[in-house]
């Protein structure tokens, strides 16, 4: 195959991200965004990214809808939040080529929606780990490196993945995966804490992970993801290639005891990751602050009703859910102290006390 033919949709952090660096390099792919303000911005600046020390522009397009003489896509990328996925699969879908594939770029488990729209041979799942934010309409910042994983949900090879690597790779390195679904839920259960903990903080996650107790929220929501995954039988696979989700959640002892050598290393490894994503800002705060649906739903609501499915209690992340639709009802401002309510509610349904660590990590509590 030639060059294939991409069309994005979506224009958010990582669609505008994605857009930018193509369109740099002579290969940007046709973008629609549904939202106005960005179209306009994009169409009048081009594509600006901007980092810590300088700002480009970069000549781009962005359309409200698929263009009619656009023709047919091999692929389409999807890079709209979660709550607006399947809308923008079921206007995508009359111009995709018989033999393309829609790609889901978003965090949470979509392919199967999408699936249930674009048929499963023709669904395909791109986990990205990297951050990006839209720092105003038609302004982008890479927040932190990385590339993506992609693969089909049956896990089955397919030439088109390949295909697909080679127009990623301009973006960041692409490992193609036989298990996207274990990838999956390991994403899924890092992001119902690193996302939604960042929403109720109302910070950037290098900030958050400095505090002890916010540390101890993501591995205790890490833990319910995990044992929601395990009981549907799903192989979790390792983040990045070295965070391993099964190592990550807390045991039975380390639920009550405080201090052993493991935690220890679990609060270390969530340090490493606040330091190495530090700029990093959840999208859902961002969607809140805009007056947008969060897409909370699709992340820890997913661990919910699998886990009321199957029996399995899932209280934290039940209230993290809970909270994060105040915040969109404008009835809870984020912020630290609502991250200590949240800690400080949730002591008695997760029965397990504030570990008490050593002095190696005091220099970083507040």
């Amino acid at each position: 195959m030639d060059r294939p033919k991409i069309l994005l949709m979506g224009c958010g952090g990582i669609g505008g991200t994605i857009a930018a660096t193509l369109s740099a390099r002579g290969a940007g792919p046709v973008v629609v965004t549904h939202n106005p303000v960005i179209a306009e911005a994009v169409n009048t600046r081009g594509f600006v990214q901007r980092d810590e020390d300088s700002e480009r522009a970069i000549p781009g397009r962005a359309a409200a809808e698929v263009p009619a003489d656009a023709g047919q896509f091999d692929f389409v990328w999807l890079a709209t939040q979660p709550p607006q996925v399947e809308d923008a699969a079921r206007a995508a879908l009359p111009h995709l080529a018989p033999h393309g594939a829609m790609v889901c770029l978003q965090n949470g488990l979509c392919e199967q929606r999408v699936a249930a729209i674009a048929g499963a041979e023709r669904t395909f799942g791109a986990i990205v780990a990297w951050g990006a934010s839209m720092l105003e309409p038609g302004v982008y910042e890479r927040t932190s490196a990385g590339g993506f994983v992609i693969g089909r949900l049956d896990g089955q090879a397919d030439p088109r993945l390949h295909t697909l690597r080679q127009a990623l790779e301009p973006i960041g390195p692409v490992d193609i995966t036989h298990n996207l679904r274990g990838a999956r839920w390991s994403k899924l259960a890092i992001n119902c804490a690193i996302s939604s903990l960042g929403t109720i903080g109302g910070d950037r996650l290098g900030a958050l992970l400095r505090y002890r107790f916010v540390r101890r929220l993501a591995l205790e929501v890490m833990t319910e993801a995990v044992a929601v995954a395990r009981a549907r039988a799903v192989r979790l696979e390792k983040v990045s290639g070295t965070i391993d989700l099964d190592w990550v959640a807390l045991s039975d002892g380390e639920r009550t005891l405080s201090g052993s050598p493991a935690l220890m290393a679990k609060h270390a490894l969530l340090l490493a990751v606040g330091a190495k994503f530090r700029r990093l800002r959840s999208s859902m705060l961002l969607a809140i602050e805009r007056g947008r649906e969060p897409a909370v739903d699709y992340l820890n609501g997913e661990v919910v009703w699998r886990g009321r499915e199957l029996g399995i209690g899932v209280p934290l992340n039940t209230r993290v859910v809970e909270m994060i639709h105040a915040l969109a009802r404008r009835e809870l401002r984020p912020g630290l102290p609502l991250l200590r309510r949240l800690y400080a509610d949730s002591r008695a349904e997760v029965r397990a006390p504030s570990d008490q660590l050593n002095s190696t990590f005091a220099s970083s509590d507040r």
